[in-house]
């Protein structure tokens, strides 16, 4: 028996003519429909002609993000129908598939409809797709769409779409369906007052998975504030399952309050109860699956922790994991709003008003953020490898998708040009990662305990031994070893069309899921292959196992390393047949610890398997070493004599003043032309010793501007020495390329008018004391007889009195002897 009077009941009621047309006269259309207004539920059944006995029967596929929400969707469709689940209305999910042969309305995830999409591109029998919840941006959503719409465009141009959601960015979705019309339906809703609660003290904020345990302290208290203030059911968002789980534990001692916990692996029992009027109150602890996926009935009041888990991906380390991150402005808005639903209610946001205004406006797309492996090859399989043609919102990141195809060629999912090879096809038939697809498919099914294990994180009491692991789930009670049989039923079955004997162990299945994480004991640690740097926990039973296999990690708060959250042991064996991909022996030649290293080296990635002393080392392989050597340690390794010392020096000054053809000698530069001035003495060298016996200054004048003939003006522009008047040669000192200096006795500069010039330019002289000690120094010989000479002259004169000391000194006789000497002549 239809119930006319919960239909009748819904807002989304009032758009339906309008999404009819859109649909006639366009075939698409974007549906924005509230919370609760039954976009979900009404629209579905009348597409079908389920609820108008004259209308055309058609078959309705709704594509749900999640399994609890398509669950959930279809047995609601059935109850407005008076029908069992099954009959004209049912769902799929991965591992659960309750349909009729009389079925009309299918509820699905987006992922069994991309599976479906793959296998029949024309989704024969299918009238019309429905996309819900389209503005969460899920990765297998948008690729659901894209495909969609490719289908539309060249295959089934009758086939409607409608991309539905509570809120979305509508003319986005509007221009990737070929400008469709779009319908908006207005929910009833009531006000929801606003309660600011930021914890007392400042907390942590989420890195990685971890929350900060006061932040869980603080939102329990905050439900029980809630409790004690307000009527009514209490839904309280949380990012994920641990979250859940810690805060339930603080929620004890609160009489006759039932606390349940919703999530993606909550039992069937659970969820149907969450929906379902509570016959006392509840305090529903749940992630972001409740935001517009599910209807709690009873809720009066949201409490928010403002927190939220998207995919990351550390291309750095290879660790692929969810991430906790702050909530943002939409999901915030969707939170709030399932407390007004049935009748005014209250939100307690768990962080300060003044916070609000900096969150994200809407959450990260998954495609920007996410691991990308099993996008690119669905859409290398659908014959569109980088994903140029499809309608996407957000075109894949560049890095993301090379990094991805990296890994998809390594496990034979696509050939050079990314198309994917018949290997490919099958992975992504099998509704798996492709890296544990792999697994799946190298042991013949085998591994397929470990590999259902691996596709849905098992809970972290089950430990972090993987065969351990297995065995807990073999013999659980829980909801999630229930999952888990489903699913190694399924991959059994999936895995028994490719023929051959399977053959594979725990160990295996983690090595061939993730090649570069096999990792040998190394220095307290272990070193994957990657060479990442991974820690055990101090409890672990894995602790001395010479060589592991790392299937889940992430990275501690501060730390350069990763934390194993699930490995497997392995032997040697095992790490080379499975990462046989990174195996490598060659010739490692290399500058360390101030000289050449030669050696032969077997490689897995970054771990060294054998290392072997190299005497015929590659010539070529020999001369980069001692390039990066110089590039270290400095050109100092040649044999720099004070000869060679000063040629650099004088070249310093000519090319800071004149610029070229004289070369620059500075250490970059020389580096730069090692070939014009260090060869062929370089070649030749093996060794640091080698180094030392090249003369730099030799090696230095080849850089000399020869060709022009300037070289033969060196002496002439920057001489060694200068003769000054007493008829002394000088050594000029080029230390100071801007000004060279000219160290001298003040009685041997008697006569210059002016100030000594090389290229130009003005020495700077040091005029000294008879004892050769500092006594004046300037740039200006003739402002300095003019000035300053004075003053030196009477301080000298005291101390020299045997040495001349003239009244006009421009105008004396140089001279290097005592005025006694002068007069002998």
């Amino acid at each position: 028996m239809i119930r006319y009077d919960a239909l009748d009941a819904l807002p989304v009621r009032s758009a339906l003519p309008a999404l009819g047309d859109a649909l006639e006269g366009h075939g698409t259309a974007v549906l924005v429909a509230p919370p609760g207004t039954g976009k979900t539920t009404l629209v579905p059944l009348v597409l079908a002609g389920l609820l108008d006995s004259g209308a055309p029967a058609r078959k309705v596929v709704v594509a749900e993000p999640r399994r609890i929400a398509a669950r959930a969707a279809a047995r609601r469709m059935a109850w407005l129908l008076g029908e069992q689940v099954g009959a004209s209305v049912g769902y799929t999910v991965r591992g659960e598939r309750v349909v009729g042969r009389h079925t009309r309305v299918e509820v699905v995830t987006t992922g069994v409809l991309l599976q479906r999409l793959q296998r029949d591109q024309e989704l024969t029998g299918v009238d019309a797709v429905v996309l819900d919840e389209c503005h969460e941006r899920h990765l297998d959503a948008d690729t659901t769409a894209a495909f969609l719409w490719d289908v539309r465009q060249t295959l089934r141009p009758e086939l409607r779409l409608v991309a539905a959601s509570a809120t979305t960015d509508a003319q986005g979705w509007a221009r990737l369906l070929g400008d469709a019309p779009v319908v908006e339906a207005q929910g009833v809703s009531h006000p929801v007052e606003v309660v600011w609660a930021p914890p007392p003290r400042p907390v942590r904020p989420p890195h990685g998975m971890r929350v900060d345990p006061a932040q869980l302290a603080h939102v329990a208290s905050v439900v029980r504030r809630a409790l004690s203030e307000r009527a009514g059911d209490v839904l309280c968002f949380l990012p994920g399952v641990g979250e859940i789980a810690r805060v339930a534990g603080q929620l004890g001692g609160l009489g006759d309050v039932e606390v349940l916990q919703v999530h993606g692996r909550a039992p069937a029992a659970v969820q149907d109860a969450v929906l379902a009027v509570g016959e006392r109150r509840r305090v529903v602890l749940a992630t972001s699956v409740a935001e517009s996926s599910l209807t709690v009935p009873g809720v009066r009041v949201v409490v928010d922790s403002g927190l939220a888990r998207e995919p990351r991906v550390d291309h750095a380390r290879g660790l692929s994991a969810l991430a906790t991150v702050r909530a943002s402005q939409a999901a915030g808005r969707q939170r709030a709003g399932r407390a007004g639903r049935e009748a005014p209610g209250a939100v307690y946001r768990c962080w300060a008003e003044a916070e609000d205004a900096r969150l994200a406006r809407f959450p990260s797309p998954e495609i920007k953020v996410a691991d990308l492996t099993a996008f690119a090859l669905q859409v290398a399989c659908w014959g569109d490898p980088d994903a140029s043609g499809l309608a996407l919102l957000d075109p894949p990141p560049g890095g993301a998708m090379a990094a991805a195809r990296e890994v998809l060629t390594a496990v034979g999912a696509v050939d050079a040009a990314g198309r994917a090879t018949a290997r490919g096809a099958r992975l992504a038939r099998l509704g798996l990662h492709p890296r544990l697809g792999r697994a799946l498919l190298d042991t013949s099914g085998a591994g397929a305990e470990a590999v259902a294990l691996l596709s849905e994180e098992p809970p972290r009491e089950y430990g972090d031994d993987l065969a351990a692991a297995v065995r807990t789930a073999r013999r659980g009670g829980d909801a999630y070893a229930g999952r888990w049989r489903s699913e190694v039923r399924r991959l059994r079955s999936a895995a028994a069309e490719f023929a051959g004997p399977g053959a594979g162990n725990d160990g295996l299945v983690a090595a061939l899921a993730f090649p570069e994480r096999v990792a040998r004991a190394d220095s307290g640690s272990y070193l994957m292959a990657s060479g990442t740097r991974a820690e055990l926990s101090d409890g672990s039973p894995l602790r001395g196992s010479p060589w592991i296999a790392v299937a889940v990690a992430d990275r501690p708060v501060g730390k350069g390393h990763a934390r194993v959250q699930l490995a497997a042991v392995i032997d040697e064996d095992t790490a080379r047949s499975a990462a046989a991909s990174l195996y490598s022996e060659r010739q490692e030649v290399h500058w360390a610890d101030g000289d050449v290293v030669a050696r032969r080296v077997e490689r897995l990635g970054a771990i060294e398997l054998a290392v072997r002393p190299l005497r015929d080392a590659d010539p070529v392989l020999v001369r980069e070493a001692l390039l990066e050597g110089l590039r270290q340690d400095g050109l100092r390794l040649l044999r720099w004599t004070p000869d060679a010392d000063v040629l650099r020096q004088r070249l310093a000054f000519l090319r800071h003043h004149l610029g070229d053809p004289w070369p620059d000698v500075g250490e970059d530069a020389l580096h730069a032309r090692v070939d014009e001035w260090l060869e062929p003495e370089l070649s030749r060298a093996r060794r640091r010793a080698d180094l030392a016996r090249i003369d730099a200054g030799q090696a230095l004048r080849r850089l000399l501007p020869w060709a022009s003939g300037e070289a033969t003006r060196l002496d002439e522009l920057a001489p060694e020495r200068i003769s000054v008047p007493s008829g002394s040669r000088v050594r000029i000192d080029y230390g100071t390329p801007e000004q060279p200096v000219l160290a001298v006795k003040l009685q041997e500069m008697f006569g210059l008018q002016e100030s000594p010039r090389i290229a130009g330019v003005p020495l700077l002289v040091h005029l000294l004391s008879p004892a050769g000690r500092p006594a004046a120094v300037t740039g200006d010989l003739a402002s300095f007889w003019g000035d300053g000479y004075r003053a030196v002259r009477a301080e000298l004169r005291g101390r020299y009195p045997k040495h001349p000391w003239p009244e006009d000194p421009a105008a004396a006789e140089p001279t290097r002897h005592t005025t006694a000497r002068l007069r002998r002549g």
